[in-house]
């Protein structure tokens, strides 16, 4: 499945954005992107339902992004792959899609690609479609729930305008999931304590270029705790479609708006105050 690491956006202050006008991720509280944890839940559902499925989280993302992945772990995720390389610095849609789409490849034999509608960080709803049409997959967005997958048949149920739809597509296939479909489970206090030491490699920390690690022996004796993480090279990207040097958007500008109320009344709750402010509201062609 997509995941990704997103700024929490209800700690927006002045230095959000560099200069290039994308996000500084390192002044910003990352969180897991929570429309993708709404996914994370049908892809451990489908896993109960299909005995011998396995669910991976693939992120795209700085090293610390590699959280991600250990939370996913924490639910119930088998694995998990971190794309992390500067020259991912700075995507838009089109190449992070892109990248996810050549990672994708690489893992191969896949029969669900299932994500968030959108991040939160952004709210395009772009990524998900991209990668269907970047791999030539069958796509269906606005999930509240996969129903069952049966003889290569995804039964999804989706959210529509004016109300909801019950589709089938054959595997392979790309799934966006609404805010509003189930919320995923909790940590499982079991696996916390299997994977709280799992790690990618450029996360551990370096000094004067060797790796320095109290629990350096437990990768060695426990591989799990490696978690794969994969750069440019490693999934064979063109390094003039991933990044900067692969995103045509362009952020010309950055504002911080303030909202502020110009006047306010205070009513009571007579009748008259009432109806004068119906008039009001009325004559300003507020309601009506």
């Amino acid at each position: 499945m997509l995941a990704k690491q997103v700024p929490d956006t209800r700690n927006v202050g002045k230095d959000a954005m560099t200069a290039e006008g994308t996000v500084n991720r390192a002044a910003l509280p990352a969180i897991f992107n929570p429309e993708d944890l709404n996914a994370l839940e049908q892809a451990l559902r489908l896993k109960e339902q299909h005995p011998g499925s396995t669910v991976g989280i693939l992120t795209m993302g700085p090293p610390r992004a590699g959280e991600i992945i250990r939370q996913g772990l924490y639910r119930g995720a088998d694995t998990g792959w971190l794309l992390t390389d500067r020259l991912f610095a700075g995507a838009d849609t089109l190449a992070t899609s892109y990248a996810l789409a050549t990672a994708i490849k690489k893992i191969g034999d896949v029969d669900i690609v299932i994500g968030g509608r959108q991040a939160i960080d952004g709210d395009t709803a772009q990524v998900g479609p991209q990668v269907a049409q970047k791999l030539g997959l069958n796509q269906v967005t606005y999930a509240e729930e996969v129903c069952s997958v049966e003889d290569g048949i995804a039964t999804i149920k989706r959210v529509i305008d004016g109300g909801v739809e019950t589709v089938q597509a054959p595997l392979p296939v790309v799934i966006t999931v609404n805010g509003s479909a189930a919320p995923c489970r909790p940590q499982n206090a079991k696996l916390v304590m299997k994977y709280k030491r799992a790690t990618c490699p450029m996360e551990r920390p370096v000094v004067d270029g060797t790796t320095v690690d109290a629990y350096a022996h437990l990768y060695d004796e426990r591989p799990y705790l490696t978690l794969n993480q994969w750069s440019v090279a490693d999934v064979d990207g063109d390094i003039n479609q991933c990044g900067l040097a692969g995103s045509p958007t362009k952020v010309k500008a950055i504002k911080n708006i303030v909202f502020q109320a110009k006047e306010s009344k205070t009513l009571t709750a007579s009748d008259a105050d009432i109806e004068g402010l119906i008039k009001e509201l009325l004559s300003e062609k507020i309601i009506g």
